[in-house]
C-alpha cells in the first residue's frame, strides 16, 4: 500500500513561487507514475503534471503554460512541484497521486491513479 504526504502549501502573493512535495511510502517513485492535481470546491478535478517510472513527464499546458516543474528526488522518495509565477487561478487544493504501470495517456488521467495523498491547500492572493 503507496502512501503519499503533501506538503508546502500556503499563502503567497500573485507573481510568487511555492514547491510542493510528495513524499512516498510502501512504494518507490522511480516505480511509480506520481501526478500533480488541482481541486477547487465545486469544480472538476483538474490534471496539471505527471512524472512517470521512466523520469518522462507531461504538463497540462493550459494550466501550467511553462510555470510549473515536476522533478523527483529518488534518494528521498519525494516527487516535487515547483510554481513559478502564480496567479489567483491557482489556488486550490493540490494532490499528488500514484499508480504503478501507467503509460503516457493513462498518466493524464485521475481515475487512472490508484493512491493519493491528503492534499495541501495553495492561496495565491494579495
Amino acid at each position: 500500500q503507496v502512501q503519499l504526504v503533501e506538503a508546502g502549501g500556503g499563502w503567497v502573493q500573485p507573481g510568487g513561487s511555492l514547491k510542493l512535495s510528495c513524499a512516498a511510502s510502501g512504494g518507490v517513485v522511480y516505480r511509480l507514475a506520481v501526478g500533480w492535481f488541482r481541486h477547487a470546491p465545486g469544480m472538476e478535478r483538474e490534471f496539471v503534471a505527471t512524472i512517470r517510472w521512466s523520469g518522462s513527464i507531461s504538463y497540462s499546458k493550459d494550466t501550467v503554460k511553462g510555470r510549473f516543474t515536476v522533478s523527483r528526488d529518488t534518494a528521498k522518495n519525494t516527487v516535487y512541484l515547483q510554481m513559478n509565477n502564480l496567479n489567483t487561478e491557482d489556488t486550490d487544493v493540490y494532490y499528488c497521486a500514484a499508480a504503478y504501470g501507467l503509460i503516457a495517456s493513462t498518466s493524464l488521467n485521475e481515475d487512472s491513479y490508484k493512491y493519493w495523498g491528503q492534499g495541501t491547500q495553495v492561496i495565491v492572493s494579495t
